[in-house]
């Protein structure tokens, strides 16, 4: 069957007067359609956008290959030293901070506690964020705080205690470790001012609990409670008769 003749795209009346009728979108598609130039770009875009879907997909495959290949080799570390391995292989990777949190429990149990210090600052530098973070930044402030650190891990752990990011838990539970301590040095007044931060923070849950016995050794404050001066009475004198 002939092909029809385009349509030109410019028709002039067949005699004067006469309106223009302009070609439909039809007939221009057809055109565009037929013009070899225009075949090889629609082809050539819908290639490009065929290879981006493709490599996209292939990426997403890889990473969740690569993430369970991770993942299973993190659940085969059961020893110090894999755990250790582990965390130098995959440096920055989520697992390996948690590798080390695990590192840094292990020697604090063990009474190591400037390695446990190490071992929970790394943990806390890779995960950055979340409750395992806040976790991590409370070990290495006990740490040193057990290992004779005692000024730098109180005020570790007075950041901490006023963090309002962090969990209730990891808060309250820095705020009481900050009243034992004082508590077990004398300094009654402050442990009960880390007590009250503890009950304003969790009122309720296990550090609140502990609070609450805490409290119940110590000695009412010493310091005297300064209340505002009362105001001076009025007193009208009566005008003389």
């Amino acid at each position: 069957m002939p092909t029809p003749a385009p349509a030109n795209p410019n028709p002039t009346p067949a005699t004067p007067g006469e309106p223009v009728v302009a070609p439909s979108f039809e007939q221009r598609l057809h055109e565009f359609w037929e013009n070899k130039k225009n075949q090889n770009a629609i082809f050539a875009v819908c290639a490009i956008v065929l290879l981006v879907i493709i490599g996209r997909n292939g990426y997403d495959f890889y990473v969740d290959r690569h993430e369970r290949s991770i993942g299973a080799e993190y659940a085969t570390a059961s020893t110090s030293e894999k755990l250790k391995s582990f965390a130098a292989a995959h440096p920055g990777h989520q697992l390996a901070g948690a590798a080390k949190l695990r590192l840094g429990d292990e020697a604090y149990l063990g009474g190591n506690f400037t390695q446990a210090a190490l071992e929970y600052q790394a943990a806390a530098d890779v995960l950055k964020t979340g409750p395992f973070a806040g976790r991590a930044r409370l070990g290495a402030a006990m740490a040193k705080l057990q290992g004779g650190q005692t000024a730098e891990g109180e005020n570790q752990l007075k950041q901490l205690a006023a963090d309002a990011s962090q969990m209730k838990s990891v808060r309250a539970e820095a705020a009481y470790q900050l009243a034992s301590e004082a508590s077990a040095a004398g300094r009654n007044d402050e442990a009960l001012k880390y007590l009250d931060q503890v009950m304003a923070v969790e009122q309720s849950g296990t550090w609140a609990q502990r609070a609450m016995i805490l409290r119940t050794t110590l000695p009412a404050p010493t310091t005297p409670i300064s209340l505002p001066p009362s105001a001076a009475p009025t007193i009208k004198v009566p005008a003389k008769p």
